[in-house]
């Protein structure tokens, strides 16, 4: 099955970096390679692209779309948590540029069939590396409930979670749970019919995304690489993060807000002695959102925000 994906916000990520000809750029999630793309052609004469992915799929994908400028790529199979070592092995000391898509391929859903859907009966894998060893009927067959509580309550923010996961646990004592269908029964059968009918979501949509989000380990990913990213950036450069739900932006907006931050001193002091500088200026105070437009063509695209940041030029 080809790798599809229809990438979120792309002229408005073009844009917000600051795209033109020689300067160094660095996609950390290829997808299918739309943004990097059209990230390349603005770059180039003179220009280089880095692209990672933790999706070998997506690293062939992007081979695939990027050919007509293989001298000006360096295609790298790994997650973006470790940027700076993928340039330091480029031999590149800082980028002009860096975008992050937090979001899952189309390809990902609904063709891999590694269980990111509900709406088909796949294996419950859900590791967006297939290299990497921990995969979500691990997590559901072998957590304690309070575990499993805790995971659906913090990355789900499932208002059920406690029920979900005691659901879990009774029916794992008849054998291991390795379909998403069956996962979705157990959740279905856990939240109580009245509390089901009024939800516009899918009764499963909170619980598949904390699982998700625990083993790909996605929220300590994304802060482990916010304060790497920014030490990578040179003095001008920016840094666009296309985030879905409210915990990921949540990160963004406050790690943003907080190295964007001129005084680190008391509010009771009555002026700043400290020697703090800020790393970064916001570009924007409010995230931008995709365009009702864009939105009838790409549904998947309507939760998604984009927070941008450019490093301070006195900062190295």
């Amino acid at each position: 099955m080809p790798y599809q994906h229809v990438s979120v916000l792309r002229d408005e990520a073009v844009s917000m970096l600051n795209c033109a000809p020689g300067k160094i750029m660095v996609d950390c999630t290829l997808g299918g390679a739309g943004h990097s793309l059209a990230i390349v052609e603005k770059i180039m004469p003179g220009g280089a692209l880095v692209g990672i992915d933790q999706d070998i799929k997506a690293i062939e994908k992007a081979r695939q779309v990027l050919s007509a400028y293989s001298s000006n790529i360096h295609l790298v199979h790994d997650n973006f948590v470790n940027l700076p070592s993928v340039l330091t092995r480029l031999d590149i000391d800082a980028v002009d540029g860096i975008l992050v898509d937090l979001g899952l391929s189309l390809y990902q859903i609904k063709f891999s069939g590694r269980g990111f859907t509900f709406a088909e009966d796949q294996p419950l894998d859900m590791r967006m590396d297939a290299d990497t060893t921990v995969t979500a009927a691990a997590i559901v067959n072998e957590s304690d409930p309070d575990t499993l509580e805790r995971i659906f309550r913090e990355y789900g923010e499932e208002r059920w979670a406690k029920r979900i996961a005691g659901r879990i646990v009774e029916r794992r004592r008849q054998g291991e749970i390795v379909k998403t269908g069956e996962l979705v029964e157990i959740i279905a059968a856990a939240i109580p019919k009245a509390a089901a009918a009024k939800s516009r979501i899918h009764p499963a949509t909170r619980v598949f995304m904390a699982l998700r989000i625990a083993v790909n380990r996605e929220l300590e990913v994304l802060e482990r690489f916010l304060d790497k990213a920014i030490d990578r950036l040179a003095p001008g450069g920016r840094i666009c993060i296309i985030s879905f739900h409210s915990l990921e932006d949540r990160i963004v907006k406050h790690r943003f807000r907080d190295m964007a931050e001129e005084c680190k001193c008391s509010k009771e002091l009555p002026v700043c002695i400290c020697t703090h500088k800020p790393k970064i200026k916001l570009v924007s105070r409010k995230p931008i959102r995709p365009s009702e437009a864009e939105v009838r063509i790409n549904p998947m695209s309507r939760s998604a925000v984009m927070r941008i940041a450019e490093k301070m030029p006195d900062t190295v």
